[in-house]
């Protein structure tokens, strides 16, 4: 190689990495499925295998929670069933025969994200959760969440319940506009003061709200199968945005570069 070539070859490189790439300028995020969109015009800002259709574990509960909000009177009292009280994992301690409103099982639900809560539900609204799951699912789809299939009310694994990152987005931006939903996912404590069991006092699943000030909701998400997943929403100033990462290695953090991005990009328009 001549001088002169290697002149050139050097000029190249100094030009070429004088510059930030575009790559450098996205967020650096770990999620196996990401979308960011603009919840005031639905921009999708970032994504990356949003409409791969993957297990959504407890964000299910959005769309349990959507149902009981428009179908149901928060103050309606129903009483715990056994399927409902003996039903496994995240719980609010519902025990079978216990009273207690749709109001409360709706906070226990989208704040301590109990599966108890939603099968009670299911059954307050519909009669039985396999028939409340054919209104989830009917649900979705006429929002467009059309990847969307919902076995559960509670997104505990079930190998034909998925939803994607796209139809999770999509949903959160539907449910965020009702003011109850809204005023219950950005709580960082929840009380349950009409049921008569314990605890009445519960505290979010959600640390974003603790670790991102401008956060304002929605839900997590954890099972083996799905791994750590979130649908948040942010508000500053006069911008919305919502995120979803899907099997994250670090949801909160991914969720608040990713909303650091989206809120870097809304200003410079």
């Amino acid at each position: 190689m001549t001088s002169i070539q290697k002149k050139v070859l050097l000029f190249l490189f100094l030009f070429l990495y004088s510059f930030p790439s575009s790559s450098e300028a996205l967020p650096s995020v770990t999620a196996d499925a990401v979308i960011l969109i603009d919840a005031d015009t639905g921009e999708i800002l970032y994504e990356r295998a949003s409409m791969e259709p993957r297990p959504p574990a407890s964000t299910t509960k959005i769309v349990t929670a959507i149902l009981g909000y428009e179908m149901g009177d928060p103050e309606e009292e129903t009483i715990v069933s056994q399927r409902a009280g003996t039903t496994g994992e995240a719980s609010i301690h519902l025990f079978p025969g216990e009273k207690v409103t749709l109001g409360d099982l709706l906070t226990g639900a989208l704040i301590r994200s109990g599966n108890d809560a939603c099968v009670a539900i299911a059954e307050h609204l519909a009669g039985s959760e396999e028939f409340f799951t054919l209104w989830m699912t009917t649900k979705a789809r006429l929002l467009g969440a059309r990847s969307s299939q919902f076995y559960n009310p509670h997104g505990l694994p079930h190998k034909k319940h998925h939803s994607s990152a796209y139809d999770l987005a999509v949903i959160a931006y539907y449910a965020i506009q009702n003011p109850s939903f809204a005023a219950t996912v950005k709580q960082k404590y929840g009380h349950l003061d009409h049921r008569e069991g314990w605890p009445r006092e519960i505290r979010s699943t959600n640390r974003l709200l603790w670790n991102y000030p401008y956060a304002d909701g929605i839900k997590t998400g954890t099972t083996r199968a799905a791994g750590a997943c979130l649908v948040a929403s942010a508000t500053k100033e006069d911008r919305h945005l919502i995120a979803v990462v899907l099997h994250s290695d670090d949801r909160v953090g991914d969720t608040m570069r990713l909303f650091e991005y989206g809120f870097a990009l809304e200003a410079g328009k």
